[in-house]
């Protein structure tokens, strides 16, 4: 809630350990070898592939849609450091943190799509009791 960009957010205001084991294993050497921006962008892509197996795989469907939202993450993580964004203030601010509700909340149902939350959320929450 407090994030005022999206490098803040997902560089350190969420999952913090995730951001820990691949900031060490993924991002540090392929920024040595490729750059920081390509870096960023595979660790992105590497995260949605991810999801996909912890998401997608149990639930038999909504295949591509994790990978999907965490591309739009890079995309707008390059969009907020570009010239434009910049000059936006993209990065700072009210506008910041309105940029960074937009991207990360407004595709969130990408992440956790319906088939995700038909096949395994609800029978969680039907065998414990909550509905």
């Amino acid at each position: 809630i407090r994030a005022t960009s999206l490098a803040g957010f997902w560089g350190g205001q969420w999952n913090k350990a995730f951001n820990d084991l691949m900031g060490r294993h993924v991002f540090a050497p392929l920024a040595s070898a490729f750059g920081a921006t390509k870096a960023a962008l595979a660790v992105f892509l590497l995260s949605g592939l991810l999801h996909e197996m912890v998401i997608s795989l149990p639930a038999r469907g909504g295949f591509g849609l994790p990978t999907l939202y965490f591309t739009v993450q890079g995309a707008g993580l390059l969009g907020e450091r570009s010239r434009l964004g910049r000059k936006l203030g993209l990065g700072r601010g009210f506008r910041g943190w309105l940029f960074t509700a937009v991207v990360t909340g407004g595709p969130v149902c990408w992440l956790f799509h319906p088939t995700f939350v038909r096949h395994i959320i609800l029978p969680m929450l039907r065998a414990i009791g909550a509905i």
